[in-house]
Order: structure tokens, then C-alpha cells, then sequence
């Protein structure tokens, strides 16, 4: 055991392997980037299809919340054995497979005409898309070792911002225009769906399960990956189980935040392009255009944030402060004079809580061991994503049972606030990650 420790550095630390990492980012991360971003815009499109479908189906908010929420039922479900099953088949065959599953149920969700098929073509969604993220992540655990897929996880984040800078001005557009006397909405989920189902063949091709199927590598190259990750491996850890993450304090802590914070983040994203609409009468395509701007706001302050947050080695209030700002952004839509202008404010105040993302999800394994971390992150990312589901509907449920958005936004910003003050409760994380939970 101690050899195989002591040729870590040696291995990681050689010109050959530094230059094998770098041409292996380069080939791997760009590609996998594009397809989180297609990703997003597949899973958020009905944001924007939910204009059209209001007006020609007569839905109300409240299916439209549901329809959205009811994706996370299905994300939920397959994303423990999506993992096992990209570990222990492909991770190449599981992303192509879900690109192509997933791009295709877009399509096909053009094609609804009431509120049960809404429902299910989301949960058939949620299905498919809940092995993508997971593979992608057994993926680079074949290719990076971890200091290096750490980086290369949290780089994703960014994707989630960008997907919607790039996709609100297109699907505006694509919405508001009706080709052979379709409806936009039924475009945009056509239209949506073909590059992830083009990618996911491309990717098929293109992604390889391990260096030693890389053609583009030399022999040498292929061995000395093999052995930096054979090493990684063979160095001892216990493994965690998922009752000690539950019994754990911290942990739970830490979900709490997760969940409060994803639940007006997910009501957020579904729902800014309706209350844009509603508040501005602005036509379909201006309310794309417009939106890109919060979403830039969201996507500026993520890459500041992180830099800052990394600079000076600070987790809490870094990740704190951009929660907070969501609850600030939905206090001003109740209180501040409605026009485009200020409209437009509270939106990228609303969205740059967006920014906290790669900070908090850095915060696991900063404060507890490897193998302690990569078990407290599913925890929490299984507590985060129920909020996915209850965000959107309760925001819908509450505006069709009051006929005001108040009481959505009260939502927003109990849960946010509450988040960001729970946050400020985590210990601070300059130490060295620890073997052990504490409470």
C-alpha cells in the first residue's frame, strides 16, 4: 500500500502525465459542456412553452406547476441506478442513450393537448434525463483524478446560467412565430429536442469509457492515466454508508440548505418568463431577449464568485450572500413600482443567487474525506432535487388558489432567507478535510 502511495506524485508530477491531462480536458470537457447546456435548455424549454400553452390550451398555473415539478419525480427515481449502471456497463452508452431518450420526449412534447399528457411526457422526461449527470460524472472518475474532477465538475455549473442566456432569446423567438399553422410553443419543443438526440449519437461515437480506448493517445500516454487512477484507488477508504451521512449533523445541515435554496431557485427559473409576460405585456420574442439579461447577471456573478471564493478561501458567506439576493430581487417585486426596468432588477437579483452553486457544492469535500464526501453529495442532491418538484408547483398552486403573486413570492423569500441564514451556521472550512462525520 505504501508503494502504490509514494508513485502518486511521481505519476501526477511528471511532464508526460501534466501534458495527457491537458489534452485530455481539452478533448473531453468542451464536448461535455455543450451537452450540459443542451441539457438545460431541454429541461427548462417548457418555461417558455408554458406562454403559448397558457393561451392556447387554457392551462392554469397550477397544472403548469405541477407539470413542471412532476419532472423531478421521474430525475429522482433513476438516478441511483443510472450511476450503478454507467459504472458497471457504460458511461459512454448511458450519456448517448439519455441524450437520445431525453431529446426525443422533448420532441414528442409538442405533440400535448391536456394537462395528464403534460404530466406524463414530464415524469418520461425526468426519467431520461436522470442518468445523464450521473454518468457524466462515472465518465470523468475513469479519465481525472479527483483534485483534477473536482475542477472539472464544478467548472459544469457554469453551463446552467449560459443554457439560459443562450436559450431565452431563441425560444422567445421560436415561440413567437407559428410556421404551417403550428403554434410556436409546439416548435420549440420540436425544434429542442433534435440536437439531443443528434449529440447523444455523436456522443456515442466521440466519447470513450476509458484511456484505453483512446486512439488519440499515445501507448504511453494510456498507461501512465491507468496508473495515476489504479493508484488513487488503491489507497485505503473507509467506506461510508448512507445512515452515518443521515445521522450526521453537518450533513443534514447542509442539506437543509440545499433544499431551501433549490426551491425558489427551481420556482424561479420556470416561472420568470410567465411573470415577465404578465407584468409587461411584452411580446413573445422580447420577453426572450429581455430575459438573457438576469441570466447574464447570474452568469457574471457565478464565474465572480467562485474566483473570490477561492481566492480567499471562503465557503459560508460566499455562498450565503447569493442566496440572500434572491430574497432581496422578490421583496422588490413586491414593493417596487412595476416597470420593465425594475422588473428586470429584481429578475438578476433573483438570478444571481445562481452564483452560489459551485461554491456550496465544494463545501463537502472540503470539510469531510473523500469517501465521506462523494456519499454526503448524493445525500444531498437527492434532498435538493425533491425541492425541484415542490418549488415550481407550490409557486403554481399558490397563484391559482389566491389569484395574486404575493403569496409566491412570500414563498420565495422565507425559503431563501431561511437558506442563506442556515448557511451561516456551517463551520468554516479553511482546516483539512477530515476522515470522520461530525455533528
Amino acid at each position: 500500500m505504501a508503494t502504490g502511495t509514494s508513485q502518486a506524485p511521481e505519476l501526477a508530477g511528471s511532464p508526460l502525465a501534466s501534458r495527457t491531462r491537458h489534452q485530455t480536458a481539452l478533448r473531453l470537457l468542451p464536448f461535455l459542456f455543450v451537452l450540459y447546456i443542451v441539457n438545460y435548455l431541454d429541461r427548462t424549454s417548457v418555461a417558455y412553452a408554458a406562454i403559448g400553452m397558457s393561451r392556447d390550451l387554457g392551462f392554469s398555473d397550477r397544472v403548469f406547476g405541477l407539470g413542471v415539478g412532476v419532472f423531478f419525480i421521474g430525475y429522482l427515481v433513476l438516478q441511483i441506478p443510472g450511476a450503478l449502471l454507467a459504472e458497471r456497463w457504460s458511461a459512454r452508452r448511458i450519456i448517448s442513450a439519455s441524450m437520445v431518450a431525453w431529446g426525443s420526449l422533448t420532441a414528442l412534447t409538442a405533440l400535448v393537448h391536456t394537462p395528464t399528457q403534460l404530466y406524463f411526457a414530464r415524469f418520461l422526461l425526468g426519467l431520461a434525463e436522470a442518468s445523464f449527470f450521473p454518468g457524466v460524472i462515472v465518465l470523468l472518475s475513469h479519465w481525472f483524478i479527483q483534485k483534477d474532477r473536482a475542477k472539472a465538475v464544478s467548472n459544469f455549473m457554469a453551463a446552467v446560467p449560459l443554457s439560459l442566456v443562450i436559450g431565452s432569446p431563441i425560444a422567445g423567438w421560436i415561440i413567437g412565430h407559428n410556421w404551417f399553422t403550428i403554434h410556436g410553443w409546439r416548435w420549440l419543443f420540436a425544434l429542442e429536442g433534435l440536437p439531443a438526440i443528434l449529440l447523444g449519437v455523436v456522443a456515442f461515437f466521440y466519447l470513450p469509457d476509458w484511456p484505453q480506448d483512446a486512439s488519440w493517445l499515445s501507448d504511453e500516454q494510456r498507461t501512465g492515466i491507468t496508473k495515476e487512477l489504479a493508484v488513487e484507488k488503491s489507497v485505503h477508504r473507509r467506506a461510508v454508508t448512507v445512515m452515518e451521512t443521515l445521522r450526521s449533523g453537518k450533513i443534514l445541515l447542509l442539506g437543509a440548505v440545499a433544499f431551501l435554496a433549490y426551491l425558489p431557485t427551481y420556482a424561479a427559473i420556470y416561472w420568470l418568463p410567465t411573470l415577465l409576460k404578465r407584468q409587461t405585456g411584452l411580446s413573445d420574442v422580447r420577453v426572450g431577449l429581455y430575459l438573457a439579461i438576469p441570466y447574464g447577471a447570474a452568469l457574471l456573478a457565478m464565474l465572480i464568485n467562485g474566483w473570490h471564493s477561492d481566492k480567499y478561501l471562503e465557503r459560508r458567506w460566499h455562498t450565503a450572500l447569493p442566496i440572500l439576493l434572491l430574497a432581496i430581487g422578490a421583496l422588490g417585486l413586491l414593493v417596487m413600482p412595476q416597470s420593465l426596468p425594475t422588473t428586470l432588477l429584481c429578475f438578476s437579483l433573483m438570478c444571481m443567487e445562481l452564483a452560489y452553486l459551485p461554491v456550496f457544492w465544494s463545501i463537502p469535500s472540503e470539510i469531510l474525506s473523500e469517501a465521506a464526501a462523494a456519499t454526503a453529495i448524493g445525500v444531498m442532491s437527492t434532498i435538493a432535487n425533491i425541492a425541484g418538484f415542490l418549488g415550481p408547483m407550490l409557486f403554481g398552486y399558490l397563484h391559482t388558489r389566491t389569484g395574486s403573486l404575493v403569496w409566491g413570492c412570500v414563498m420565495l423569500i422565507a425559503s431563501s432567507t431561511a437558506s442563506g441564514v442556515l448557511m451561516l451556521a456551517i463551520p468554516g472550512t479553511r482546516r483539512p478535510a477530515v476522515e470522520e462525520f461530525t455533528a
